[in-house]
Protein backbone atom coordinates (compact mmCIF):
# COMPACT_ATOMS: atom_id res chain seq x y z
CA UNK A 1 0.00 0.00 0.00
CA UNK A 2 1.26 3.70 -0.74
CA UNK A 3 2.13 5.56 2.15
CA UNK A 4 0.28 8.54 2.36
CA UNK A 5 2.20 11.30 3.75
CA UNK A 6 1.01 13.97 5.95
CA UNK A 7 0.38 17.14 5.54
CA UNK A 8 3.61 18.05 7.73
CA UNK A 9 6.33 16.36 6.42
CA UNK A 10 9.93 16.77 7.82
CA UNK A 11 12.28 15.19 5.14
CA UNK A 12 16.01 14.20 6.72
CA UNK A 13 18.13 13.71 3.77
CA UNK A 14 20.44 10.82 4.96
CA UNK A 15 24.03 11.08 4.26
CA UNK A 16 24.80 7.98 5.77
CA UNK A 17 25.17 9.27 9.20
CA UNK A 18 24.84 6.34 12.16
CA UNK A 19 22.26 8.79 13.81
CA UNK A 20 20.51 9.54 10.51
CA UNK A 21 17.15 7.05 11.79
CA UNK A 22 17.34 9.16 15.21
CA UNK A 23 16.90 12.20 13.48
CA UNK A 24 13.77 10.95 12.32
CA UNK A 25 12.94 9.54 15.36
CA UNK A 26 13.63 12.68 17.41
CA UNK A 27 11.05 14.66 15.49
CA UNK A 28 8.66 12.31 15.36
CA UNK A 29 8.94 12.27 19.25
CA UNK A 30 8.32 16.09 18.70
CA UNK A 31 5.18 14.75 17.45
CA UNK A 32 5.72 15.64 14.21
CA UNK A 33 6.41 13.35 11.41
CA UNK A 34 9.27 12.66 9.69
CA UNK A 35 10.86 10.27 6.93
CA UNK A 36 14.33 9.25 5.58
CA UNK A 37 15.05 9.96 1.83
CA UNK A 38 18.27 9.56 0.26
CA UNK A 39 20.67 12.30 -0.09
CA UNK A 40 20.79 12.38 -3.68
CA UNK A 41 17.31 13.11 -4.32
CA UNK A 42 16.64 15.71 -6.70
CA UNK A 43 15.04 19.02 -5.98
CA UNK A 44 12.02 17.88 -8.10
CA UNK A 45 11.61 14.86 -6.37
CA UNK A 46 11.68 16.18 -3.42
CA UNK A 47 9.14 18.86 -3.79
CA UNK A 48 6.75 15.78 -4.77
CA UNK A 49 7.33 15.08 -1.45
CA UNK A 50 5.97 18.71 0.13
CA UNK A 51 7.92 18.91 2.57
CA UNK A 52 7.53 21.59 5.23
CA UNK A 53 10.89 21.07 6.57
CA UNK A 54 14.46 19.53 5.79
CA UNK A 55 17.10 18.24 7.99
CA UNK A 56 20.47 17.40 6.12
CA UNK A 57 21.93 14.26 8.78
CA UNK A 58 25.22 13.73 9.28
CA UNK A 59 27.93 11.56 7.69
CA UNK A 60 31.15 9.21 7.75
CA UNK A 61 32.86 11.18 4.14
CA UNK A 62 34.40 14.00 3.45
CA UNK A 63 33.16 16.99 1.68
CA UNK A 64 36.28 17.32 -0.35
CA UNK A 65 36.36 13.12 -1.06
CA UNK A 66 36.35 12.21 -4.55
CA UNK A 67 32.98 10.26 -4.08
CA UNK A 68 31.76 12.08 -1.57
CA UNK A 69 27.93 12.89 -1.32
CA UNK A 70 26.83 16.04 -2.41
CA UNK A 71 23.06 17.87 -2.33
CA UNK A 72 21.30 19.23 -5.48
CA UNK A 73 21.60 22.87 -4.93
CA UNK A 74 17.85 23.71 -5.79
CA UNK A 75 17.22 21.88 -2.45
CA UNK A 76 18.74 24.91 -0.55
CA UNK A 77 16.90 27.16 -2.39
CA UNK A 78 12.89 25.64 -1.93
CA UNK A 79 12.04 28.07 0.31
CA UNK A 80 11.21 25.98 3.03
CA UNK A 81 13.70 26.11 5.98
CA UNK A 82 16.64 23.88 6.37
CA UNK A 83 18.86 22.67 9.38
CA UNK A 84 22.00 20.54 8.94
CA UNK A 85 23.83 18.75 11.31
CA UNK A 86 27.43 17.98 10.80
CA UNK A 87 28.37 16.89 7.45
CA UNK A 88 24.97 18.40 6.87
CA UNK A 89 26.49 21.53 7.76
CA UNK A 90 29.63 21.00 5.72
CA UNK A 91 27.60 20.22 2.67
CA UNK A 92 25.46 23.60 3.01
CA UNK A 93 28.48 25.75 3.52
CA UNK A 94 30.67 24.42 0.51
CA UNK A 95 27.27 24.12 -1.70
CA UNK A 96 26.62 28.01 -1.22
CA UNK A 97 30.74 28.95 -1.54
CA UNK A 98 31.63 28.80 2.29
CA UNK A 99 34.99 26.89 2.86
CA UNK A 100 35.25 23.38 5.10
CA UNK A 101 38.76 22.94 6.55
CA UNK A 102 40.63 19.97 7.89
CA UNK A 103 41.54 20.92 11.63
CA UNK A 104 44.33 19.73 13.37
CA UNK A 105 42.59 18.48 16.03
CA UNK A 106 39.91 16.22 15.98
CA UNK A 107 36.45 16.62 17.93
CA UNK A 108 34.66 13.92 18.99
CA UNK A 109 32.48 13.17 22.47
CA UNK A 110 31.14 16.44 24.83
CA UNK A 111 32.18 19.36 24.03
CA UNK A 112 31.48 23.07 25.86
CA UNK A 113 29.06 24.92 23.48
CA UNK A 114 29.53 28.92 23.80
CA UNK A 115 26.88 30.95 21.65
CA UNK A 116 27.34 34.29 19.29
CA UNK A 117 24.96 36.70 19.54
CA UNK A 118 21.04 35.62 18.58
CA UNK A 119 19.92 33.11 17.24
CA UNK A 120 16.74 31.61 15.65
CA UNK A 121 17.21 28.05 16.99
CA UNK A 122 19.75 28.33 19.94
CA UNK A 123 18.04 31.14 21.16
CA UNK A 124 16.24 29.27 24.37
CA UNK A 125 19.66 27.59 25.26
CA UNK A 126 22.08 28.82 27.43
CA UNK A 127 25.07 31.09 26.05
CA UNK A 128 27.71 29.49 28.19
CA UNK A 129 28.28 26.32 29.63
CA UNK A 130 26.13 24.04 27.52
CA UNK A 131 27.35 20.67 27.01
CA UNK A 132 26.63 19.32 22.88
CA UNK A 133 27.90 15.92 21.36
CA UNK A 134 30.64 16.42 18.35
CA UNK A 135 32.09 13.51 16.15
CA UNK A 136 33.75 15.61 13.45
CA UNK A 137 37.93 16.56 12.14
CA UNK A 138 36.77 18.63 8.98
CA UNK A 139 34.76 21.85 9.80
CA UNK A 140 33.59 24.90 8.48
CA UNK A 141 36.07 27.53 8.19
CA UNK A 142 34.57 30.41 6.36
CA UNK A 143 30.52 30.96 6.19
CA UNK A 144 29.44 30.81 3.23
CA UNK A 145 28.20 35.01 2.41
CA UNK A 146 24.89 35.95 3.96
CA UNK A 147 25.56 33.57 7.28
CA UNK A 148 26.66 34.33 10.28
CA UNK A 149 28.54 32.18 13.18
CA UNK A 150 26.51 31.61 15.77
CA UNK A 151 28.31 29.47 18.43
CA UNK A 152 31.62 28.31 18.52
CA UNK A 153 33.21 25.68 21.06
CA UNK A 154 37.06 25.93 21.61
CA UNK A 155 38.03 23.56 19.01
CA UNK A 156 35.70 24.54 16.27
CA UNK A 157 35.22 28.18 15.82
CA UNK A 158 31.82 27.55 13.45
CA UNK A 159 29.94 25.24 16.09
CA UNK A 160 26.73 26.66 14.56
CA UNK A 161 25.65 29.41 11.46
CA UNK A 162 22.66 30.83 9.66
CA UNK A 163 21.12 32.90 7.71
CA UNK A 164 17.86 33.57 8.61
CA UNK A 165 16.80 35.95 6.08
CA UNK A 166 16.68 32.53 3.88
CA UNK A 167 15.85 30.39 6.73
CA UNK A 168 18.90 28.40 6.54
CA UNK A 169 20.47 26.82 9.92
CA UNK A 170 23.23 24.27 10.84
CA UNK A 171 25.31 23.08 13.32
CA UNK A 172 28.45 21.08 13.41
CA UNK A 173 27.41 19.13 16.35
CA UNK A 174 24.72 16.43 16.88
CA UNK A 175 21.19 18.34 18.82
CA UNK A 176 19.50 14.57 17.78
CA UNK A 177 21.55 12.69 20.27
CA UNK A 178 20.53 12.16 24.26
CA UNK A 179 24.61 13.67 25.53
CA UNK A 180 23.64 17.49 23.49
CA UNK A 181 22.10 18.44 26.57
CA UNK A 182 19.68 21.42 25.35
CA UNK A 183 19.31 19.33 21.72
CA UNK A 184 15.44 19.07 22.19
CA UNK A 185 15.18 22.66 23.03
CA UNK A 186 17.00 23.38 19.61
CA UNK A 187 14.77 21.13 17.22
CA UNK A 188 11.87 22.32 18.65
CA UNK A 189 12.83 25.99 18.28
CA UNK A 190 13.64 25.20 14.26
CA UNK A 191 9.97 22.92 13.99
CA UNK A 192 7.84 25.14 15.97
CA UNK A 193 9.49 28.70 16.26
CA UNK A 194 11.34 28.94 12.50
CA UNK A 195 9.20 26.28 10.44
CA UNK A 196 5.73 26.84 12.26
CA UNK A 197 4.80 23.35 12.44
CA UNK A 198 1.78 21.64 14.72
CA UNK A 199 2.12 18.79 17.01
CA UNK A 200 0.05 16.51 15.34
CA UNK A 201 1.95 13.62 14.40
CA UNK A 202 -0.45 11.88 17.50
CA UNK A 203 -1.42 8.34 17.68
CA UNK A 204 -5.35 9.39 17.49
CA UNK A 205 -4.87 10.93 14.50
CA UNK A 206 -2.99 8.04 13.63
CA UNK A 207 -5.44 5.53 13.60
CA UNK A 208 -8.58 7.83 12.29
CA UNK A 209 -6.26 8.46 9.01
CA UNK A 210 -5.14 4.54 8.57
CA UNK A 211 -8.42 3.11 9.27
CA UNK A 212 -9.66 5.55 6.40
CA UNK A 213 -6.61 4.94 4.22
CA UNK A 214 -7.45 0.91 4.43
CA UNK A 215 -10.72 1.34 3.91
CA UNK A 216 -10.39 3.31 0.67
CA UNK A 217 -7.33 0.98 -0.37
CA UNK A 218 -9.57 -2.35 0.28
CA UNK A 219 -12.93 -1.57 -0.91
CA UNK A 220 -14.79 -4.70 -1.04
CA UNK A 221 -11.96 -7.31 -1.36
CA UNK A 222 -11.08 -10.02 1.18
CA UNK A 223 -7.62 -9.39 2.92
CA UNK A 224 -5.21 -12.53 4.49
CA UNK A 225 -2.89 -11.70 7.49
CA UNK A 226 -0.01 -14.32 8.80
CA UNK A 227 -0.78 -13.25 12.41
CA UNK A 228 2.56 -14.71 14.52
CA UNK A 229 0.94 -13.10 18.01
CA UNK A 230 4.47 -10.83 17.77
CA UNK A 231 3.96 -7.09 18.20
CA UNK A 232 4.11 -6.06 14.35
CA UNK A 233 1.35 -8.43 13.18
CA UNK A 234 -0.66 -8.07 16.07
CA UNK A 235 -0.94 -4.08 15.70
CA UNK A 236 -1.32 -4.98 11.57
CA UNK A 237 -4.54 -7.56 12.44
CA UNK A 238 -6.58 -5.07 15.46
CA UNK A 239 -6.00 -2.41 12.86
CA UNK A 240 -6.70 -3.89 9.70
CA UNK A 241 -9.87 -5.44 10.94
CA UNK A 242 -11.00 -1.89 12.66
CA UNK A 243 -10.60 -0.66 8.64
CA UNK A 244 -12.74 -3.75 7.26
CA UNK A 245 -13.83 -6.31 9.92
CA UNK A 246 -14.78 -9.30 8.89
CA UNK A 247 -13.06 -8.84 5.08
CA UNK A 248 -9.46 -9.82 7.29
CA UNK A 249 -9.19 -13.29 7.89
CA UNK A 250 -6.33 -14.03 10.17
CA UNK A 251 -4.00 -17.17 9.40
CA UNK A 252 -1.88 -18.83 12.96
CA UNK A 253 0.70 -20.88 11.45
CA UNK A 254 2.17 -22.36 14.84
CA UNK A 255 5.41 -24.46 14.11
CA UNK A 256 5.94 -25.88 16.93
CA UNK A 257 8.71 -23.06 17.85
CA UNK A 258 7.48 -21.03 20.03
CA UNK A 259 7.26 -19.85 23.09
CA UNK A 260 5.76 -21.00 26.38
CA UNK A 261 1.83 -20.11 26.72
CA UNK A 262 1.86 -17.99 23.24
CA UNK A 263 -0.25 -19.83 20.96
CA UNK A 264 -2.71 -19.80 23.64
CA UNK A 265 -2.27 -16.36 23.67
CA UNK A 266 -3.11 -15.54 20.18
CA UNK A 267 -6.17 -17.78 20.38
CA UNK A 268 -7.45 -15.80 23.45
CA UNK A 269 -6.86 -12.10 21.75
CA UNK A 270 -8.15 -12.64 18.87
CA UNK A 271 -10.99 -14.90 18.97
CA UNK A 272 -12.05 -14.31 21.95
CA UNK A 273 -11.77 -10.60 22.47
CA UNK A 274 -11.63 -9.27 19.11
CA UNK A 275 -13.60 -11.50 17.33
CA UNK A 276 -11.28 -11.99 13.96
CA UNK A 277 -11.67 -14.56 11.98
CA UNK A 278 -9.05 -16.96 12.99
CA UNK A 279 -7.41 -20.25 11.03
CA UNK A 280 -5.28 -22.31 13.85
CA UNK A 281 -2.94 -24.33 11.59
CA UNK A 282 -1.33 -26.98 13.56
CA UNK A 283 2.00 -27.68 11.65
CA UNK A 284 4.42 -28.62 14.51
CA UNK A 285 4.93 -32.21 13.15
CA UNK A 286 5.40 -31.00 9.53
CA UNK A 287 8.27 -28.53 11.04
CA UNK A 288 9.63 -31.42 13.41
CA UNK A 289 10.49 -33.32 10.24
CA UNK A 290 11.45 -30.60 7.79
CA UNK A 291 14.35 -29.24 10.69
CA UNK A 292 15.56 -32.96 12.14
CA UNK A 293 19.08 -33.34 12.04
CA UNK A 294 19.62 -29.40 10.37
CA UNK A 295 22.54 -26.96 12.39
CA UNK A 296 23.38 -24.04 9.99
CA UNK A 297 21.65 -20.95 11.05
CA UNK A 298 20.91 -19.43 7.84
CA UNK A 299 19.32 -23.12 6.72
CA UNK A 300 17.03 -23.15 9.65
CA UNK A 301 15.91 -19.35 8.43
CA UNK A 302 15.06 -20.69 4.87
CA UNK A 303 13.64 -23.98 5.81
CA UNK A 304 11.18 -22.42 8.01
CA UNK A 305 10.24 -19.36 5.95
CA UNK A 306 9.88 -21.17 2.20
CA UNK A 307 7.79 -24.14 4.46
CA UNK A 308 5.89 -21.19 6.50
CA UNK A 309 4.98 -19.27 3.14
CA UNK A 310 3.97 -22.91 1.76
CA UNK A 311 1.48 -23.52 4.46
CA UNK A 312 0.18 -20.03 4.53
CA UNK A 313 -0.41 -20.25 0.67
CA UNK A 314 -1.96 -23.57 1.07
CA UNK A 315 -4.90 -21.91 3.63
CA UNK A 316 -5.27 -18.98 1.30
CA UNK A 317 -6.35 -21.80 -1.24
CA UNK A 318 -9.01 -23.11 0.97
CA UNK A 319 -10.13 -19.50 1.91
CA UNK A 320 -10.44 -18.89 -2.09
CA UNK A 321 -11.07 -15.24 -3.32
CA UNK A 322 -8.50 -13.79 -1.51
CA UNK A 323 -7.34 -10.51 -3.04
CA UNK A 324 -5.19 -8.88 -0.85
CA UNK A 325 -2.22 -9.70 1.84
CA UNK A 326 -1.59 -7.42 4.86
CA UNK A 327 1.94 -7.73 6.38
CA UNK A 328 3.58 -6.41 9.60
CA UNK A 329 6.50 -4.82 8.00
CA UNK A 330 8.49 -2.24 9.72
CA UNK A 331 10.78 0.93 8.93
CA UNK A 332 13.80 -1.43 10.58
CA UNK A 333 12.85 -4.35 8.79
CA UNK A 334 12.71 -2.20 5.68
CA UNK A 335 16.55 -0.58 6.31
CA UNK A 336 18.08 -2.93 8.26
CA UNK A 337 16.99 -5.68 5.31
CA UNK A 338 19.02 -3.69 2.62
CA UNK A 339 14.95 -3.88 0.80
CA UNK A 340 14.66 0.36 -0.26
CA UNK A 341 16.95 3.00 -0.56
CA UNK A 342 16.89 5.08 2.57
CA UNK A 343 20.35 7.10 1.20
CA UNK A 344 23.48 5.15 0.59
CA UNK A 345 23.29 1.08 0.71
CA UNK A 346 22.38 -0.92 3.47
CA UNK A 347 23.88 -4.07 3.69
CA UNK A 348 21.69 -7.05 4.41
CA UNK A 349 22.67 -8.41 8.47
CA UNK A 350 20.21 -10.67 8.04
CA UNK A 351 17.34 -12.35 5.79
CA UNK A 352 13.93 -11.33 7.11
CA UNK A 353 10.63 -13.75 7.14
CA UNK A 354 8.51 -10.70 5.83
CA UNK A 355 10.25 -10.52 2.18
CA UNK A 356 7.09 -12.97 0.80
CA UNK A 357 8.27 -15.41 -1.99
CA UNK A 358 4.81 -15.53 -3.83
CA UNK A 359 4.68 -19.87 -5.57
CA UNK A 360 4.21 -18.86 -9.16
CA UNK A 361 1.23 -18.20 -10.57
CA UNK A 362 -0.24 -16.74 -6.75
CA UNK A 363 0.21 -12.87 -6.09
CA UNK A 364 -1.57 -10.30 -3.84
CA UNK A 365 -1.70 -6.98 -3.33
CA UNK A 366 0.26 -5.54 -0.34
CA UNK A 367 -1.38 -3.67 2.75
CA UNK A 368 2.09 -2.62 4.46
CA UNK A 369 0.01 0.37 7.37
CA UNK A 370 3.38 0.71 9.48
CA UNK A 371 6.26 0.34 7.01
CA UNK A 372 7.38 4.09 7.99
CA UNK A 373 6.87 3.18 12.09
CA UNK A 374 9.72 2.17 14.21
CA UNK A 375 8.93 -0.42 16.78
CA UNK A 376 8.08 2.20 19.88
CA UNK A 377 5.85 3.89 17.20
CA UNK A 378 3.79 0.41 16.99
CA UNK A 379 3.49 -0.04 20.30
CA UNK A 380 2.01 3.08 20.55
CA UNK A 381 -0.26 2.47 18.07
CA UNK A 382 -1.41 -1.26 19.76
CA UNK A 383 -2.29 0.67 22.63
CA UNK A 384 -3.94 2.91 21.14
CA UNK A 385 -6.01 0.45 19.83
CA UNK A 386 -6.63 -1.80 22.57
CA UNK A 387 -4.53 -4.59 22.36
CA UNK A 388 -3.60 -5.93 25.95
CA UNK A 389 -0.23 -4.72 27.21
CA UNK A 390 1.43 -8.02 27.75
CA UNK A 391 0.54 -8.40 23.61
CA UNK A 392 1.80 -4.68 22.93
CA UNK A 393 4.85 -5.00 25.22
CA UNK A 394 5.71 -8.35 24.39
CA UNK A 395 9.18 -9.02 23.60
CA UNK A 396 10.77 -8.58 19.85
CA UNK A 397 10.56 -12.33 18.42
CA UNK A 398 12.09 -13.48 15.39
CA UNK A 399 9.72 -15.58 12.83
CA UNK A 400 11.80 -18.09 12.69
CA UNK A 401 11.18 -18.66 16.37
CA UNK A 402 13.23 -21.05 19.14
CA UNK A 403 14.78 -22.87 16.22
CA UNK A 404 17.29 -19.97 15.59
CA UNK A 405 18.00 -19.57 19.81
CA UNK A 406 19.17 -23.39 19.65
CA UNK A 407 22.47 -23.92 18.57
CA UNK A 408 22.79 -26.74 16.27
CA UNK A 409 20.06 -28.85 15.23
CA UNK A 410 16.77 -28.63 16.57
CA UNK A 411 15.00 -31.52 18.95
CA UNK A 412 11.96 -31.67 20.89
CA UNK A 413 14.25 -32.18 24.11
CA UNK A 414 15.78 -28.91 23.21
CA UNK A 415 12.80 -27.17 22.58
CA UNK A 416 11.21 -28.16 25.93
CA UNK A 417 14.78 -27.10 28.15
CA UNK A 418 15.01 -23.84 26.27
CA UNK A 419 11.01 -22.79 26.13
CA UNK A 420 10.88 -23.85 30.29
CA UNK A 421 14.19 -21.99 30.79
CA UNK A 422 13.13 -18.93 28.29
CA UNK A 423 9.96 -18.69 30.59
CA UNK A 424 11.97 -18.41 33.60
CA UNK A 425 13.98 -15.39 31.89
CA UNK A 426 11.00 -13.43 30.66
CA UNK A 427 8.85 -14.01 34.02
CA UNK A 428 12.10 -12.58 35.77
CA UNK A 429 12.35 -9.79 33.77
CA UNK A 430 8.94 -8.69 33.26
CA UNK A 431 8.39 -8.36 37.25
CA UNK A 432 12.08 -6.15 37.55
CA UNK A 433 11.00 -4.46 34.81
CA UNK A 434 7.46 -3.60 35.63
CA UNK A 435 9.37 -2.46 39.15
CA UNK A 436 11.74 -0.02 36.98
CA UNK A 437 8.75 1.48 35.24
CA UNK A 438 6.52 1.69 38.51
CA UNK A 439 9.14 3.68 40.23
CA UNK A 440 10.63 5.57 37.09
CA UNK A 441 7.09 5.70 35.08
CA UNK A 442 9.36 5.16 31.96
CA UNK A 443 8.72 1.97 29.74
CA UNK A 444 12.23 1.77 28.64
CA UNK A 445 14.36 3.76 31.24
CA UNK A 446 18.30 3.81 31.64
CA UNK A 447 18.17 0.54 33.62
CA UNK A 448 15.20 -1.69 32.42
CA UNK A 449 15.59 -4.34 29.39
CA UNK A 450 14.18 -3.65 25.81
CA UNK A 451 14.50 -7.59 25.30
CA UNK A 452 15.69 -10.86 27.12
CA UNK A 453 15.64 -14.55 26.22
CA UNK A 454 17.56 -17.86 26.55
CA UNK A 455 19.60 -19.20 24.40
CA UNK A 456 20.45 -23.02 23.98
CA UNK A 457 24.17 -23.68 23.02
CA UNK A 458 25.00 -27.18 21.60
CA UNK A 459 27.57 -28.01 24.45
CA UNK A 460 27.14 -29.46 27.94
CA UNK A 461 29.23 -29.25 30.96
CA UNK A 462 30.07 -30.98 34.52
CA UNK A 463 28.52 -30.09 37.34
CA UNK A 464 27.19 -31.24 40.68
CA UNK A 465 23.77 -31.42 42.14
CA UNK A 466 22.62 -33.24 44.99
CA UNK A 467 26.21 -34.60 45.77
CA UNK A 468 26.23 -36.85 42.07
CA UNK A 469 28.34 -35.27 39.38
CA UNK A 470 26.22 -34.27 36.21
CA UNK A 471 27.12 -33.58 32.72
CA UNK A 472 24.29 -31.42 31.53
CA UNK A 473 23.46 -28.63 28.92
CA UNK A 474 24.46 -24.95 29.94
CA UNK A 475 21.65 -22.12 29.19
CA UNK A 476 22.82 -18.46 27.98
CA UNK A 477 20.88 -15.46 29.33
CA UNK A 478 21.04 -12.48 27.02
CA UNK A 479 19.35 -9.34 28.05
CA UNK A 480 19.79 -6.01 25.92
CA UNK A 481 19.10 -1.88 26.56
CA UNK A 482 17.83 -0.51 23.14
CA UNK A 483 15.03 1.58 21.60
CA UNK A 484 15.22 0.60 18.01
CA UNK A 485 17.00 -2.56 17.75
CA UNK A 486 19.87 -1.30 15.39
CA UNK A 487 22.05 -0.30 18.38
CA UNK A 488 22.16 -2.40 21.77
CA UNK A 489 24.16 -2.42 24.95
CA UNK A 490 24.10 -4.99 27.66
CA UNK A 491 21.55 -4.79 30.85
CA UNK A 492 23.37 -4.16 33.68
CA UNK A 493 20.83 -6.25 35.93
CA UNK A 494 21.54 -6.65 39.50
CA UNK A 495 23.34 -9.42 40.56
CA UNK A 496 20.30 -10.59 42.66
CA UNK A 497 17.80 -10.53 39.82
CA UNK A 498 20.72 -12.85 37.26
CA UNK A 499 21.39 -15.31 40.58
CA UNK A 500 17.75 -15.80 41.00
CA UNK A 501 17.38 -16.63 37.57
CA UNK A 502 20.06 -19.14 37.43
CA UNK A 503 19.01 -20.82 40.91
CA UNK A 504 15.23 -21.04 39.03
CA UNK A 505 16.65 -22.10 35.64
CA UNK A 506 18.73 -25.05 37.67
CA UNK A 507 16.36 -25.90 39.95
CA UNK A 508 13.22 -26.35 37.89
CA UNK A 509 14.62 -27.23 34.30
CA UNK A 510 15.88 -30.65 33.73
CA UNK A 511 18.74 -31.05 32.03
CA UNK A 512 20.35 -27.68 32.60
CA UNK A 513 23.67 -27.53 35.36
CA UNK A 514 24.87 -23.80 34.11
CA UNK A 515 23.51 -20.67 33.22
CA UNK A 516 25.88 -17.80 31.69
CA UNK A 517 25.58 -14.47 30.52
CA UNK A 518 25.85 -12.57 27.60
CA UNK A 519 27.62 -9.22 27.99
CA UNK A 520 28.39 -8.74 24.38
CA UNK A 521 26.72 -4.72 23.25
CA UNK A 522 25.62 -4.56 19.33
CA UNK A 523 27.49 -3.95 17.49
CA UNK A 524 30.00 -6.01 17.10
CA UNK A 525 27.85 -8.89 18.24
CA UNK A 526 24.22 -9.49 17.17
CA UNK A 527 21.37 -9.38 19.26
CA UNK A 528 20.45 -12.83 18.49
CA UNK A 529 22.64 -15.54 18.02
CA UNK A 530 22.17 -17.07 15.15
Amino acid sequence: MQNPRPQQLVAVLDFGAQYGQLIARRVRDLNVYSELVPCDITVDELKELAPAAVILSGGPASVYAEDAPGIDAGILEMGVPVLGFCYGQQIMAVTLGGEVGHTEKGEYGPATLVREGDSRILGKTPVEGQTVWMSHRDAVSRVPEGFRVTAHTETCPVAAMECAERNLYATQFHPEVRHSEYGKTMLESFLFDVCGLERNWTMDNIVEQKVAEIRETVGERKVILALSGGVDSSVVAALVHRAIGDQLTCVFVNHGLLRKGEPEMVEQVFRTQFNVPLVHVHAEERYARLLAGVTEPEQKRRLIGTEFWKVFFEEAQKIGDVEMLAQGTIYPDIIESGARKTGGKASTIKSHHNLIPFPEGVHFDLIEPLDHFFKDEVRELGVSLGLPSSMVYRQPFPGPGLAIRIIGDVTPEKLDILREADAIVREELDAYNARLFEETGERNGEHSCWQYFAVLPDIKSVGVMGDERTYARPVIVRAVESSDAMTADWAKLPYEVLGKISSRIVGEVAGVNRVVYDVTPKPPATIEWE
